[in-house]
This record gives structure tokens, C-alpha cells and sequence, in this order.
């Protein structure tokens, strides 16, 4: 089969794009062929069809982050919208290659949901996999600065994002994604594709909230490309946390849980909005064991990931099947999670990890004075999620399930 694969970056920057890269090279080693689609950057995986990539626009999300002349204003505000351009050179890259179907990552803000159009003129089918929220809150989270989680637009009305000003604190972005929202619903983006892959059951029932049909809903959870069969780890006394410094992955709370204690903390992360200042700013004259290691590349992540004792993911928003759960399993580390969201699926309490209420900082604690309490059980849940790699998140059972979905779509 021949699949053309869509993400707006072509480069490594997070958990989507690993996943790109590993679905990329699964779907290759399986005997399909992957054509890619993009936009170009000076960090893209070198490629044969960088020519069809749309152009950079900025290096941001959002067009007006940075000072930009008129002209990349305006084609900003077209992917957001909905660009011509894009259109026009996805439908030349559809005619040139002829895919049997499109599978798109990410295209909000970057690419446009004109592409989806182009596909269907050509009668291709699209699945989209779903990653954030997109379709139903404009800053894609469900949650805002004002409220904390928020579905106010999922139950009520969408302007409630600019009066919370959910998008950047600001009420000029609110507005701006709130129209996009608007338009993209009144052109009914959502009901053209054909299917939504969803790696967590949780967020596949807000999809059905918020009115996708639910036999266009796979439930699929994303996959660990295991390197290692039988990683050699040990379980140094200290906790880790990977991920992005920011306010709704519940920072905060895992600095006040810490803090105060002899428990060591590493902390592997980097801030585009000035929070880690603002968790340094708290912490400064306070006793702790808690260091900052700042960004790191995955290869650079392993090494830590070998050594510690756990990991943590204390979010505070619906955090959808975060990869760094799957890296901790595959390196035989337990975790300790927010029990809230989709991440009670991942992290089974007492049995792949532990579990603990929300922004609470005591039960926080007491969670982690457990695992330096009892290392052979950190150890024994560590090997639960290793198992859980090796089974039920394996690049094997992932492709068995997505294969069977890219075959029915195909035949219809």
C-alpha cells in the first residue's frame, strides 16, 4: 500500500513526531510505502520530496509570536484558516504519487485543513490520528489559566475562550483560533475524514461528546519501538521527570512535593513561556534535592531513564497517552501519575506504577516516599510495564490494529 504520511514537522521535537518516525519506519518494514509531508525547516530528516513541503511561515505556532512582514502574516493566517497554497501543492503531490491513502499527524496552524479537501477531490481516503484536542477546544487542551481544566467549549458556548482567554492568555489569539474553530466547523472539516486513530480511550469518549460519529472512533494506543530486548538498569535513588516545563503538567505540585525532603529530583525539560523561572523564583531559598537538566535529546534521556528509581507525570490537564510513560516501561521504570485523565490506563495503580489524587501534594509525597521505601516493588512494577511494552504496546500489536483499520478504509 502506498501512504502518504502528514505531520507538520519533519524533524524530532516531541512525542508526535517520534511517533511519525517510528509509524514511518514500521509501515516501511512491513513492505508499504511512506510518502511524507511537511514543512520545510533546516532540521529536517533529509528526504525525496522536500520540494512538495510547504514553506516555513515561523517558528512558532502561532503567526504573531514573532515580528513578521505582511506577506508571512497573511499566509499565516491562511493555514489557520485554510490555505490555497497548501491545497495547491498537496493536490500536485497527491497527482505526482498517487497514494492509496492519506494519514495525517498534525496539521493545525502549520499546514491547513484544505489538504483534507485536496484528498477528497481525488476520492483518497484521510485518517487522522488524533494527538491533542483540537477539533473541540481552540487552544486544543482543555485548559486555560483562568479556570485550570476547562470544557466550556465542549458544553457550552465557544466564546468562552475569549472571555477566559484560553489561546497564550491572550484575547487577540482567542479570537483569532476561536474563527478558525468556527470556520473549520462550517465547512465540517471533521466529518470529511474518514477515520481518527486515538491512542486513549478517554479522549476517544470526549471525540464522541463532542459529536464524532463513533465508528469513525479506533481506539489504537501508540507503541514503544523497543532498541533494546532486555535493557541492563538499575534503580539509583532519584525520581525523574521528563517532559515541558509548563504550568498544566503540573510543575508546581511536583516541586512542592519534593521540596523539603532528602528525595532527589531530576528534572529534563526546557520552557518557551518563562515558567521555569517562576518554579527557580519559588524554590530559591528553600531546602532541596530537585535539578534542573534542561533540554535534552532522547538519546541523551536514556541514560537517566536506566538510572532512576521512577519517573513522574504529575499533569493537571488531560495529558493523551504521553509518551515518556511507554520510555519508562521500556527501560523497566515505574511511574507515578495523576490519577485523572487518560492516565489511569497507562499507569495501573500498584501494578505498572502508582497513582495519586489530584494537585494533591501530600498524597503526592506519600506516593513517593513508597518508592524509596520499597525498592523491590518499584522494581517488580517497572518490570509490569516492561511486560506491558513487550505485549500489549508493541510495534507489533500497534501495526496489527492500524493495518487492519488502513484495509477497510482502503475498500470502501
Amino acid at each position: 500500500m502506498k501512504i502518504l504520511l502528514v505531520n507538520y514537522r519533519y524533524f524530532i521535537s516531541g512525542g508526535p513526531e517520534r511517533y511519525y518516525f517510528n509509524i514511518k519506519e514500521i509501515l516501511e518494514h512491513n513492505g508499504h510505502e511512506v510518502i511524507p509531508f511537511s514543512v520545510k525547516s533546516m532540521r529536517n530528516v533529509p528526504n525525496d520530496y522536500e520540494k512538495y513541503f510547504l514553506d516555513i511561515v515561523d517558528d512558532e505556532v502561532y503567526f504573531a509570536q514573532s515580528k513578521k512582514n505582511l506577506k508571512i502574516i497573511l499566509k499565516s493566517f491562511a493555514r489557520m484558516f485554510y490555505s490555497f497554497e497548501a491545497k495547491k501543492r498537496f493536490k500536485c503531490l497527491l497527482q505526482n504519487t498517487k497514494p492509496d491513502l492519506v494519514y495525517i499527524m498534525q496539521y493545525h496552524n502549520k499546514i491547513s485543513p484544505s489538504i483534507i479537501d485536496a484528498a477528497k477531490s481525488f476520492n483518497i481516503p484521510v485518517i487522522h490520528r488524533i494527538s491533542d484536542f483540537q477539533y473541540m477546544c481552540p487552544n486544543a487542551l482543555f485548559y486555560n489559566d483562568v479556570t485550570g481544566v476547562c470544557e466550556e467549549c465542549l458544553n457550552g458556548s465557544k466564546w468562552n475562550c475569549v472571555k477566559n482567554r484560553c489561546v497564550l492568555n491572550s484575547t487577540v489569539y482567542s479570537v483569532i483560533k476561536l474563527s478558525a474553530k468556527i470556520l473549520h466547523d462550517t465547512l465540517r472539516i471533521s466529518s470529511k475524514i474518514d477515520a481518527f486513530v486515538v491512542p486513549s480511550s478517554f479522549t476517544l469518549g470526549k471525540l464522541v461528546e463532542y459529536g464524532i460519529p463513533k465508528d469513525k472512533l479506533n481506539h489504537i494506543p501508540t507503541f514503544f519501538n523497543l532498541k533494546e530486548l532486555n535493557p541492563e538498569v538499575e534503580y539509583t535513588p532519584f525520581v525523574l521527570f521528563v517532559g515541558r516545563i509548563e504550568k498544566q503538567k503540573g510543575l508546581m505540585t511536583l516541586v512542592k512535593a519534593f521540596e523539603s525532603t532528602n528525595y532527589a529530583l531530576k528534572i529534563i525539560g526546557f520552557s518557551n513561556d518563562g515558567y521555569e523561572d517562576e518554579i527557580k523564583t519559588y524554590l530559591a531559598g528553600k531546602s532541596h534535592r530537585i535539578e534542573f537538566l534542561g533540554k535534552k535529546n532522547f538519546e541523551e534521556i536514556v541514560p537517566y531513564l536506566k538510572r532512576c528509581l521512577c519517573t513522574v507525570v504529575p499533569s493537571e490537564w488531560y495529558d493523551n497517552f504521553p509518551n515518556v510513560i511507554l520510555e519508562s516501561f521500556a527501560y523497566k521504570k515505574a511511574v507515578i501519575a495523576t490519577n485523572f485523565g487518560s492516565l489511569p490506563e497507562l499507569v495501573k495503580d500498584k501494578e505498572t506504577g502508582l497513582t495519586f489524587a489530584y494537585q494533591n501534594v501530600e498524597d503526592f509525597r506519600t506516593k513517593v516516599k513508597y518508592m524509596f521505601d520499597h525498592i523491590d516493588k518499584a522494581k517488580e512494577m517497572g518490570e509490569n510495564g516492561f511486560k506491558a511494552v513487550l505485549t500489549s504496546y508493541s510495534p507489533q500489536k500497534h501495526y496489527e490494529q492500524l493495518s487492519s483499520l488502513l484495509q477497510s478504509i482502503k475498500r470502501k
